[in-house]
């Protein structure tokens, strides 16, 4: 009822909660502290076990430790130093006996602090030190190279120190010195506050602002930060060898120029005594009690810096340098080639003149280039949906989109062979849920291997290995992938729930996994650890979980690598080779530094991307920028169990040398590669690409050719496609002009800036079998050059007139045409290009190999096979029509294409023409009655030519191929 006398209603009070809601509040908070500590030690815990299970948990306890150490050792400091200054400034207080009015305002300040002032001293101290030590624990890398730094045995030219002190030793003296930075500003402002609050400091009141004990407290501080800071300066001098800087449109420049050999060294010199004497200044007013001249000497120094540290080298390089700057900085141009020629791994490339044309008779030319080079013609960046559908078997297998290239010996003959692992997809399976995702489908089965310099005469590759259960010519192998590039989620096999292994004709075939991977599942712990970690309870409660359940993840090669050597760079493109009764993923890694002195620098992520760069041949560390490189380690990752293993593979690299100090027994020594994986290694691309990217400046030695850059090259962008990216580099079985027979190499081409014509070849030793193996050899064109590059060739190619006209039949037929790779090859002074055409037909899936292009000089070939097309060029035989363009040479006269043929294409036009009448139409019923006479009409011109060609030489125009997806025609 309501209150009718007016009286005031009932009140009500916000008071204490009562004890049952306190105790629910603290049960509360208790729980959530301890799901924060379950979710931390869920990831250590996992962590753990997953080094265990790859018997790298050497490399977990050395990281694990060394961050520990580092995190309780800088944050102990940090937190002692702040204290104790926190401390001392509350000891040096003054007494508070007539308070000025600032002070009286201070005063409700210091009566609130009073009661907590210990609680205050620890907790901000406390923080400050665990901000230091995570920041600290993350030098681990640094700390490691710098006490296990292992001597390079070369020294700068500067200042005549070894190059580890740069790449080992700066680096750490730099986080020292940013350390007693950090700490010194952090006390001199917390003592400042202290002293401030206290009246030690005052900023309104009359007379002294600070008294004696706050200056000499302050000023020491100060002292200390002035100290460090000619420390900065002395470190400075050095730092100049390894700084970067543009200089004459080379990105990444590095090391001393003129300017800074004549007017920054010296101004560090000098400004690091001034510093040295201001520094005292401020000591001594422990005994003076003042702060004029600490603040005059400050002064000075400030102004030191601007005059002679910025102002003095400008005027050097504006009236001395710049005047002269070619003589002026010749001297520092040749140490900075010199000094990256060495960092990279090119100082000993062999550069030849090439005339680029040849005086041999066609004879000779022809016979030559069936012994110059094995013409890969199956592309691995084309052929990959040929694969997936020849060979896919099943909708929940996958091949890469770009296969690799290897070596296989195939009826006691070495070929260079297109490789492809059918691997898992679980977006093919037939149905999606966890036990099938987790459970059922777990692992590829089997390699698929074909030919690569020839196909079958339908255009499909000759596979060497196939199938499934597989078979072919490679000798007997573990077949299951439960490791690969396409493997991203983690599986639970070897338990109670059998696995899915391949179906063939008598129908599908089960099995459990018996590796020696993955993480035992038996512990309830472990179970809720992972539950946690990939955020699935069932894990926890699935009756599919058993005994002798494991889980695998952290499935592809590179993932595997990097975190059992967090130290080193992984390669774009692992690969899979069948190695003694198994499938070994190949790793190449490298170990690199940015601190070697004089070495221009390079960024990994630009210098390694090319018109083949996606997802999956993404690098790990793009934007890693490095000015040293080696391929020091090669790695394998098995793919039925996950073992990984390290090979040295460079014995003489100091960076190597340091990582294998600090992580004893990771790395194998190069004797323990066996003969069988030893056939398969090859020389990195990516290695490659930055060696390339690189030799577009330093291929010259001399300093004012280099200053012009009237010899700068270019690496030519792929001709196939839109992208506008780098060519990628081809691997091919080949011989340079000096070696006694073909080698299986890595290979690309330069053009000069600006044009396109060729500039140079370029092709190092890949087999790393062969005593050869990482020479570097260029094949260096005359400048005045005509000879054609890439681009142009693919223009002649595509313009050709009778190539057009045979493309346009193709595709009025609704068929599509892809360019493969467009290899180059040198031969007997002149330059062999050789380009796949295939052609996907109408309603196909897939591309077959069907011409093939070739070009030689000023003559062009368009035929079925590779040796048809030479035959052609070099005038063995002649092309089927009479030439047009530039098809062929003058006097070449071909025959007409035969009546079958040309009956048959005409046929095929007026089937097209009505086609696209009943298009118009709309009569679809009479529509797809012309599609099938236009199909029908194809193929009897195409069977018919073809056994044309096997009477008499016929060839049908080159013509102008569509391209890739993304290609331009």
């Amino acid at each position: 009822m309501p209150d009718r006398g007016g009286s005031p209603g009932p009140r009500f009070r916000v008071g204490r909660p009562s004890r049952r809601t306190r105790t629910l509040l603290m049960t509360l908070g208790v729980l959530a502290v301890l799901a924060i500590a379950f979710v931390i030690f869920a990831g250590f815990w996992t962590d753990w076990l997953w080094y265990r299970s790859v018997d790298y948990s050497s490399v977990f306890a050395t990281m694990l430790w060394t961050k520990i150490g580092l995190f309780f050792v800088f944050g102990l400091l940090m937190t002692l130093v702040v204290g104790v200054n926190i401390y001392l400034a509350h000891r040096l207080r003054p007494p508070l006996s007539a308070m000025s009015v600032e002070q009286q305002s201070l005063d409700r300040y210091r009566m609130a602090v009073a009661p907590y002032k210990k609680w205050l001293l620890l907790g901000v101290s406390s923080l400050v030190g665990l901000i230091a030590g995570a920041s600290a624990a993350g030098q681990w890398r640094t700390w490691l190279q710098w006490v296990n730094g292992t001597s390079f045995h070369i020294k700068d030219p500067q200042f005549h120190k070894d190059v580890s002190f740069y790449a080992f030793d700066l680096p750490w003296y730099r986080f020292l010195l940013s350390f007693g930075f950090a700490a010194a500003v952090l006390c001199l402002l917390a003592a400042a506050a202290v002293h401030y609050l206290y009246g030690g400091l005052r900023i309104t009141s009359p007379g002294a602002r600070a008294t004696g004990a706050a200056t000499g407290h302050l000023s020491v501080l100060l002292g200390v930060f002035v100290s460090l800071k000619a420390v900065a300066y002395w470190l400075d001098r050095y730092a100049l060898a390894v700084k970067s800087s543009d200089f004459k449109a080379t990105d990444g420049w590095t090391g001393l120029r003129y300017v800074d050999a004549n007017a920054y060294l010296p101004a560090k010199t000098i400004l690091f005594c001034i510093a040295i004497v201001c520094a005292l200044l401020f000591f001594s007013t422990l005994w003076r009690r003042t702060w004029s001249l600490p603040v005059i000497g400050f002064g000075l120094m400030v102004l030191s810096a601007i005059l002679i540290g910025g102002l003095y080298p400008a005027i050097v390089q504006k009236f001395q340098v710049q005047p002269n700057e070619q003589a002026k900085e010749a001297p520092f141009i040749k140490k900075n080639i010199d000094a990256t020629r060495k960092a990279y791994g090119i100082k000993d490339t062999d550069v030849k003149e090439y005339p680029g044309r040849s005086d041999k008779d066609d004879t000779q030319l022809r016979a030559g280039a069936d012994t110059t080079a094995s013409v890969r013609l199956l592309d691995p960046t084309v052929v990959s949906p040929t694969f997936q559908t020849l060979q896919q078997v099943r909708g929940y297998y996958t091949f890469p989109n770009t296969l690799d290239v290897d070596r296989y010996k195939i009826d006691g003959k070495e070929q260079d062979t297109v490789v492809g692992l059918r691997e898992l997809n679980l977006v093919g399976i037939p149905e999606s849920n966890w036990v099938n995702d987790h459970f059922k489908y777990t692992h590829g089965y089997g390699m698929v291997a074909a030919e690569g310099t020839t196909t079958r005469s339908n255009g499909e590759p000759l596979f060497t290995e196939k199938n499934l259960p597989p078979e072919g010519k490679l000798r007997p192998y573990e077949p299951r992938v439960y490791f690969g590039e396409e493997t991203k989620q983690y599986s639970i096999v070897g338990g109670p729930t059998q696995e899915i292994d391949y179906s063939d004709n008598s129908g599908e075939k089960s099995y459990t996994y018996r590796g020696k991977g993955g993480v035992g599942l038996d512990s309830p712990l472990t179970r809720a650890a992972y539950a946690v970690t990939f955020s699935e309870p069932q894990i926890m409660y699935s009756g599919a979980i058993g005994k002798g359940s494991k889980i695998l993840y952290d499935r592809t090669p590179k993932e595997r690598v990097e975190a059992v050597a967090p130290w080193l760079t992984i390669d774009r493109d692992p690969y899979p080779a069948v190695v003694d009764g198994r499938i070994k993923w190949i790793v190449d890694a490298y170990t690199t530094t940015n601190g070697y002195p004089y070495a221009s620098r390079t960024t990994l992520g630009d210098t390694t991307t090319d018109s083949l760069t996606d997802e999956q041949r993404k690098l790990l560390t793009p934007d890693n920028r490095v000015n040293y490189i080696r391929n020091s380690v090669k790695a394998t990752v098995d793919a039925y169990d996950g073992t990984v293993k390290l090979y040295q593979w460079d014995t003489e690299d100091p960076v190597l040398k340091t990582w294998m100090k600090a992580f004893p027994g990771t790395v194998q020594p190069k004797g323990r590669i066996s003969p069988a994986l030893m056939e398969h290694l090859r020389y990195p691309q990516d290695l490659f690409k930055v060696q390339r990217d690189l030799l577009t400046r330093y291929h010259v030695k001399d300093a004012s050719t280099f200053f012009s850059g009237s010899e700068v090259w270019r690496i030519p962008a792929d001709p196939t496609t839109t992208s506008g990216d780098d060519v990628p580099p081809y691997y091919l079985s080949m011989k340079m002009p000096d070696q006694p027979g073909q080698s299986f190499s890595l290979t690309s081409t330069f053009v000069p800036n600006r044009r396109d014509n060729l500039s140079a070849f370029m092709a190092v030793d890949a087999n790393a079998a062969s005593k050869d193996y990482g020479t570097i050899r260029l094949l260096k064109l005359p400048s005045n050059s005509t000879v054609d590059g890439p681009k142009l060739v693919q223009s002649k190619f595509n313009s050709n007139k009778a190539v057009a006209e045979q493309i346009n039949i193709w595709r009025r037929g609704d068929s599509d045409v892809e360019y493969g790779n467009l290899l180059t090859v040198p031969l007997d002074g002149g330059l062999l290009y050789v380009e796949p055409v295939y052609l996907k037909g109408a309603g196909a899936s897939f591309p077959l190999l069907s011409k093939v292009l070739v070009r030689y000089g000023d003559r062009t070939a368009f035929e079925n096979t590779l040796g048809q097309a030479l035959d052609v060029v070099f005038g063995k035989k002649s092309a089927t029509r009479p030439p047009t363009g530039d098809q062929g040479r003058p006097g070449d006269q071909g025959k007409q294409t035969s009546p079958t043929v040309r009956k048959a294409l005409d046929d095929a036009q007026k089937a097209f023409d009505a086609s696209q009448e009943a298009l118009k139409r709309q009569d679809w019923t009479r529509y797809g009655e012309e599609q099938k006479k236009l199909q029908e009409a194809l193929r009897k011109a195409k069977d018919a030519e073809e056994k044309a060609q096997s009477t008499k030489p016929s060839t049908k125009p080159s013509g102008s191929p569509s391209q890739k997806p993304g290609k331009k025609p």
